[in-house]
C-alpha cells in the first residue's frame, strides 16, 4: 500500500465519523451545547470541514470549496469568509448553525475536492516542503497527515456530543 493510499484511506474514515456524527440530527441537536463555553455539533463539523479545505486548497493551489462553490452563501453565517474556526471563542461558536444536510453537503465537496488532489500524487511528492514557518519546515505529507489528525479529532467530539444529545442530554 502507498502512502497516498494510506492518506485517502484516513481522509474516508474521517467522512465515516462525520456523517455518523451528524446525519439525522435537527438543527437543536446540532446546536447544542453541554456548557455556554462548549463546542456544538455544528460548530465541530463546520470547523474541520474549514480547516481541510482550507488547507488542500493551499497545497493543491485551488481555490477553496467554501468560496469557489457557494458554501459561504448556502450557510449564510455573518462571518468574513476567510474564517475557519480558529480563535473562536463562545459567542462566535454560537452563531454556526447549519442543516445536517448542508454541513455533510460541504463536507462531502471538499472530500471529493481533497481525494481528486490526492489522486494526482505519488508518494515522491510528500517530502516537498509546504510550510516554512515552522521549524522544522513542514512537507506535504506531514501537513496531509496533520490535518486527518485534526478532522478525528473533532469528528469525535462531534460523535461524543451526538451521544450526549440521543441520552436526553
Amino acid at each position: 500500500m502507498s502512502g497516498i493510499e494510506v492518506l485517502t484511506d484516513g481522509y474516508g474514515r474521517v467522512r465515516e465519523v462525520v456523517h455518523e456524527a451528524v446525519d439525522g440530527l435537527d438543527e437543536a441537536a446540532l446546536t447544542y451545547r453541554v456548557d455556554p463555553a462548549a463546542n456544538s455539533i455544528a460548530w465541530l463539523v463546520w470547523h474541520l470541514t474549514r480547516v481541510q479545505d482550507d488547507h488542500i486548497a493551499e497545497v493543491a493551489g485551488l481555490e477553496q470549496i467554501w468560496t469557489a462553490k457557494g458554501w459561504y452563501e448556502r450557510f449564510g453565517l455573518p462571518i468574513d469568509p476567510a474564517e475557519t474556526g480558529y480563535g473562536h471563542d463562545a459567542e462566535r461558536v454560537g452563531i454556526v448553525r447549519a442543516s445536517a444536510e448542508v454541513l455533510t453537503g460541504y463536507y462531502d465537496a471538499v472530500h471529493e475536492q481533497t481525494l481528486r488532489y490526492l489522486a494526482t500524487l505519488t508518494d515522491a511528492d510528500l517530502p516537498r516542503v509546504v510550510d516554512r514557518r515552522w521549524d522544522p519546515p513542514v512537507t506535504l505529507g506531514v501537513r496531509l497527515v496533520s490535518v486527518i489528525s485534526d478532522d478525528l479529532q473533532h469528528a469525535g467530539q462531534a460523535a461524543f456530543l451526538r451521544g450526549v444529545v440521543e441520552r436526553g442530554r
